[in-house]
């Protein structure tokens, strides 16, 4: 059977659990987001529906899920209060319009540069925080909004640490019991009842989780006096309610096509491209690691679908999108197979805007939080520290670092930080043994094995340094293709103060090597 037979069998009903999972995952996420941008909590649900359809339809993934992303809520929330909202959606139609010539000048390889070991830190990183975020929720302290990736809280007055803190001397009964119990059903569901009867393979454990969570809810309601959680205090799922899908069209305002005019619109539009770009481009990767058919999507292909998502998000009055990590894992680890159960997803949340609302709202934020966590801890498994750690301080020194990064500021500076380090090993590595010294009597040789940058200019001059006076010293460059400009200024300098030394220089094969054509001057 062909891989591509073997994910097509019985593909729907994987996707169809994944789309629901992912669907009960992104609904808090569209809300939160929205609300912590400042936009109408509908500009959330739009990119969300947007994101699922018509980035998932383009998209050449088959796992990535995208929608609102909480890396760009401090650039979203910063110019809607500069630009005004009409005038931000005019940024968000140019960042997609940039992000389709971005992919049409195949600029997507720029992923390609990211080292391995900054990609895994970035999905355990995630998983971390993840957790992290979740336990406040979890027990009942739900003033952040859902899944803000940043170490500082919104309201700069706390950070993740002492969000827990607080959260453990505040915990409300109601929603520890709900948390335990989710995360119960959440640990035991494949192992303890799938077994049991077929028809349990058919029901995804979030979906027993939310249904559990929130008949528990309306027990504690009806038979407690105070115990059960209330909307009012933004404990539960808070979705507005629409009368008609008219009302989407009239809740929203439209793009205001007179603010081209204004430079800042260009100057956010560039700002939103590029780091929506590099957000889902990474994602992209991580998704591509996280699927278990390890099948390849194209990432100029995924520029020009979140190209196409933002111009469409932006003239629906939605906030911009990027893939993003964690609806990506929600989706792989529920079992999607392939682009329909990110579609699933979106008409689900389109459906919920419509016709669920009253419904999802009874929902409790504890119960989605013991989802997460559970998807959190899959993403960074104790196992995967011990591969790191196995494979050399040059893989796990970035590794840790970009989790680090991420975990005490956010996401972006955190990959940033993880990159600059991970280089630095890469040049580290690259500049080790390029080259070599024998030497026997008056003689020596200096033999190039790889090609010579700027990188290697230490170790040139380290290595010219030890040679005895009275020398007669060979270099040659046959092994390497390329020697820059820096390394042959060394070769000069040495040349010329070889004389006071009584050292004669004799060059093999570096005729032609040199940018100018031109060799330093043997003596």
């Amino acid at each position: 059977m062909t891989l591509k037979e073997n994910i097509g069998k019985d593909h729907l009903r994987y996707d169809a659990a994944a789309g629901l999972v992912v669907f009960l995952v992104a609904l808090p996420l569209c809300l939160g987001i929205a609300l912590a941008s400042g936009a109408p909590l509908l500009a959330g649900l739009v990119a969300g529906v947007v994101g699922g359809i018509v980035v998932g339809f383009v998209s050449g993934s088959d796992v990535s899920v995208s929608g609102p992303a909480a890396g760009l809520t401090v650039i979203v929330a910063t110019a809607i209060h500069t630009l005004g909202y009409p005038a931000f959606l005019a940024a968000v139609i140019f960042a997609g319009v940039l992000q389709l010539a971005f992919g049409a000048l195949r600029l997507g390889a720029i992923a390609d540069y990211v080292p391995t070991a900054v990609i895994k830190g970035m999905l355990a990183a995630i998983g971390i925080v993840i957790v992290l975020k979740q336990i406040p929720h979890a027990l009942g302290r739900d003033l952040d909004f859902e899944m803000d990736m940043s170490f500082i809280e919104p309201d700069g007055k706390e950070n993740t640490l002492s969000a827990i803190v607080r959260s453990l001397l505040s915990a409300s009964g109601g929603a520890v019991v709900i948390s335990l119990v989710s995360l119960f059903i959440l640990l035991t569901w494949d192992k303890l009842v799938v077994p049991r009867a077929k028809i349990f393979k058919l029901i995804p454990a979030p979906l027993v989780v939310v249904v559990v969570g929130t008949l528990i809810n309306e027990a504690f309601r009806l038979g407690t006096d105070g115990f059960h959680l209330k909307g009012e205090d933004g404990h539960l799922v808070s979705l507005p309610i629409l009368r008609s899908p008219v009302d989407i069209v009239g809740e929203l305002p439209r793009p205001l096509w007179a603010a081209f005019k204004d430079q800042r619109v260009y100057v956010t539009g560039v700002t939103l491209a590029a780091v929506a770009s590099l957000e889902s481009l990474l994602a992209l990767e991580a998704g591509q690691r996280l699927d278990p058919f390890k099948r390849i999507a194209l990432p100029n292909r995924e520029l020009v679908a979140q190209g196409l998502g933002n111009i469409t998000s932006g003239l629906l009055g939605g906030l911009p999108v990027t893939s993003v990590v964690v609806r990506t894992s929600a989706n792989v680890y529920a079992g999607g197979r392939t682009r329909w159960s990110t579609i699933l997803h979106a008409c689900l949340l389109l459906a919920a805007v419509l016709f669920l609302g009253r419904v999802l709202n009874h929902v409790p934020l504890a119960a989605l939080a013991a989802i997460l966590i559970v998807i959190g801890s899959k993403l960074a498994p104790r196992s995967l520290f011990q591969q790191m750690w196995r494979e050399g301080i040059g893989t796990f020194v970035p590794f840790i670092v970009t989790i680090l990064a991420i975990v005490f500021t956010d996401l972006l500076k955190g990959v940033l930080i993880g990159l600059a380090i991970g280089v630095f090993f890469v040049i580290r590595t690259n500049s080790h043994a390029a080259m070599i010294v024998v030497s026997q009597d008056n003689y020596a040789l200096l033999r190039f094995n790889k090609d010579i940058s700027f990188v290697h200019k230490a170790e040139l001059k380290e290595k010219l340094s030890a040679i005895p006076e009275g020398t007669m010293l060979i270099i040659d460059g046959t092994r390497a293709l390329h020697i820059d400009r820096d390394a042959f200024e060394v070769l000069d300098d040495f040349v010329e103060n070889a004389k006071y030394k009584d050292i004669k220089v004799e060059f093999k094969n570096l005729r032609g090597k040199r940018p100018d054509g031109e060799l330093p001057a043997p003596r």
